[in-house]
C-alpha cells in the first residue's frame, strides 16, 4: 500500500498527526545505529486510544508497527518499514514513595529532575542518560554504569501497561489470561539454559520469571515485538549522601580486568573501564597517558573503602575524588567513550557493528580479551574497548578497512560462537535489533528458541509488531546496513 494511502486512511481513524512526507520518513529511517530502513508513515499518538486504533488498522491491513522513543539504540531496534509510532506525547510522570509511573515517551533527563527534587533516582543509567526514553529503556533492558549495584531495568520494573497488536490493552503482572499461558511454557530446566551473567538483553528473559508476579519482566528487552509500551512503573532509590570515585591506571587491560573480581568484594556501586584509544582523547589532567583507566565508585562506607582500594590495587591511583561536581566531570569522560572512539577512525576505515555488547562473568574477562585479540590479529583490525567491567560487559569497537559485508558477518559469527562457548551473552544491554536477531537461536538453542516463537505468537499472532526482531528467519546483520554511517 502506498504511504499516502496509509496516511489518509489512518487520518480517518485517529486525530493525531500522521506524516508521510519524504523529509519525515528519511529522518525516521535512521537511529543511533548504522542501519537505514525507511518507514511508510510516521504516527505521533497522543493517547492510548490513538495507539489502539492504529494497531487495529495495522493488523487488519497487515502493516508492521514499530514503536520509537528517542532513537538512541545502537542495533536498529526502532527501525521498521511500516508504521513508526513516535511515543513522545506519552509523557506523564507520577512519583510515589519508592517508585514512579511514567509514559513511554518520558525522557530520562526529565524524570531525573523530578526524582531529584524528592531525593530519589532511577538505578539504571545508560551513557545517553538524559536523552533516552522510559519506553526505550524497558524495551531494551537498559542498564548503565551503576547497574552493578542498582540493577538493570528488569530488576526494577514493577508493572508495565502495553497494547497488543489486536488493540487490547493489558497490564502485567496483573492480567491473568495471558499470564497462565506463558507460565505453562516456562520449565525450570529451560531457564537454566540462559547465560549466568549479570546483564543480558538477548531474547525474551523468561529466566527471570519465577511466578505470576514476575510476568512484567517478559516485556523487558522485548524491543516492541510483544506489545507497544504505554507506561511503566519502576522502583527508585534514595540518592547517596556521599560518593568516592577512584581512577586507577594500568599498564594493560588484562591487568585491570584481572583485578575486578577482588574489587567487587568491596561492594562498589560502579566499576568501569576505558582503553588507551579513548584515554588519549581525554582532556582531563593526567600526569601521563596510561594504557587503561578503571573507574571505581563507592557510595557507602567511604573511609573503609578508601583504605581497602589502596591496599588492594596494583594499579596506580591517579585520582580520588569526593567532590560531587568533579565526580560528574570524570563520569562524563566515561560516558563520552563512544564519541571519543569515533575520533580514532580515518576516512578509509569503518567501525564494525553488531559485536559491541558482549557480557561474560567477570572472572572470564581476560578470556574475552584474548578472543578479541585473536580476532583483531586475524582480520587485521584495531579494537577499541570500554564498558562495564564490574558486570563483565565490554563494549567493543572494531575498526577495519572498508570492505564487503561478508567480512562483517564472518567476524560477528566467529565472535558470538566464542562468547557463547565461555558462557556469555552476545548482548548485555543494547538488545538484538537488526544486528543480532539472527543469532538469538545460536545463543539459546532450538528448544528455548521454540518457546520464544510461541511467546511471540501468543502476544502478536499476526506478526505485526516490529517483525524480524528477536524472532526471525532472515539474516539481518548486513541488510539495510549503511556503510557510510559506520
Amino acid at each position: 500500500m502506498h504511504p499516502k494511502e496509509i496516511a489518509m486512511r489512518l487520518g480517518k481513524v485517529v486525530n493525531c498527526k500522521i506524516a508521510w512526507d519524504d523529509q519525515t520518513r528519511d529522518f525516521y529511517s535512521v537511529d543511533a545505529s548504522s542501519y537505514i530502513l525507511k518507514p511508510a508513515v510516521v504516527a505521533f499518538p497522543r493517547n492510548e486510544r490513538d495507539i489502539i486504533m492504529i494497531l487495529r488498522y495495522a493488523t487488519k491491513n497487515k502493516i508492521s508497527v514499530t514503536a520509537r522513543g528517542a532513537g538512541t539504540g545502537l542495533v536498529g531496534s526502532a527501525l521498521g518499514k511500516g508504521i513508526i509510532l513516535d511515543m513522545m506525547h506519552l509523557d506523564k510522570i507520577k512519583v510515589g514513595p519508592g517508585y514512579f509511573e511514567a509514559g513511554s515517551g518520558v525522557l530520562k533527563g526529565q524524570l531525573d529532575k523530578e526524582l531529584e527534587k524528592r531525593g530519589r533516582f532511577l538505578g539504571p543509567d545508560p551513557s545517553v542518560g538524559p536523552f533516552c526514553t522510559i519506553g526505550g529503556m524497558v524495551a531494551t533492558n537498559a542498564s548503565g554504569s551503576h547497574s552493578l549495584k542498582y540493577g538493570s531495568i528488569i530488576d526494577n520494573l514493577i508493572q508495565v501497561t502495553i497494547a497488543r497488536s489486536s488493540g487490547s490493552v493489558i497490564t502485567l503482572p496483573n492480567e491473568s489470561g495471558i499470564s497462565r499461558k506463558i507460565l505453562k511454557l516456562l520449565k525450570p530446566e529451560i531457564q537454566l539454559r540462559f547465560p549466568q551473567v549479570s546483564k543480558n538483553s538477548c531474547g525474551y528473559r523468561i529466566d527471570k520469571i519465577k511466578a505470576k508476579s514476575d510476568l512484567q519482566k517478559i516485556i523487558v528487552g522485548s524491543e516492541g515485538t510483544l506489545g507497544i509500551i504505554i507506561s511503566a512503573k519502576l522502583r527508585t532509590f534514595r540518592l547517596p549522601k556521599e560518593k568516592l570515585l577512584t581512577i586507577l591506571a594500568y599498564k594493560t587491560m588484562k591487568n585491570a580486568v584481572s583485578e575486578v573480581p577482588e574489587i567487587l568484594k568491596l561492594g562498589p556501586s560502579a566499576v568501569e573501564i576505558i582503553d588507551r584509544n579513548i584515554v588519549k582523547h581525554v582532556n582531563m589532567r593526567i600526569s601521563h597517558k596510561p594504557n587503561c583507566l578503571l573507574f571505581v565508585e563507592f557510595d557507602e562506607n567511604l573511609t573503609e573503602n578508601k583504605k581497602n582500594i589502596q591496599k588492594l590495587t596494583s594499579g596506580k591511583i591517579i585520582k580520588m575524588i569526593a567532590d560531587e561536581g568533579k565526580i560528574k566531570q570524570w563520569w562524563s569522560v566515561r560516558n563520552l567513550a563512544l564519541s571519543y572512539s569515533l575520533k580514532s577512525i580515518s576516512k578509509e576505515e569503518t567501525m564494525l557493528p553488531a559485536i559491541e555488547d558482549a557480557t561474560v562473568v567477570v572472572e572470564k574477562l581476560p578470556v574475552l580479551l584474548n578472543v578479541i585479540s585473536k580476532l583483531a590479529s586475524k582480520y587485521k583490525m584495531k579494537v577499541i574497548v570500554y564498558g562495564h567491567a564490574g558486570n563483565g560487559n565490554l563494549h567493543l569497537r572494531p575498526i577495519l578497512k572498508r570492505g564487503n559485508s561478508y567480512t562483517i558477518k564472518k567476524i560477528a559469527s566467529e565472535f558470538f560462537l566464542k562468547v557463547i562457548s565461555i558462557g556469555g551473552s552476545i548482548t548485555g544491554e543494547h538488545g538484538d535489533g537488526l544486528a543480532r536477531s539472527e543469532f538469538v537461536k545460536l545463543q539459546y538453542g532450538s528448544e528455548v528458541y521454540s518457546i520464544f516463537k510461541k511467546i511471540k505468537k501468543e502476544f502478536d499472532p499476526k506478526n505485526i509488531l516490529n517483525p524480524d526482531k528477536i524472532v526471525t528467519r532472515k539474516t539481518m546483520i548486513t541488510k539495510n546496513l549503511s556503510l557510510s554511517r559506520l
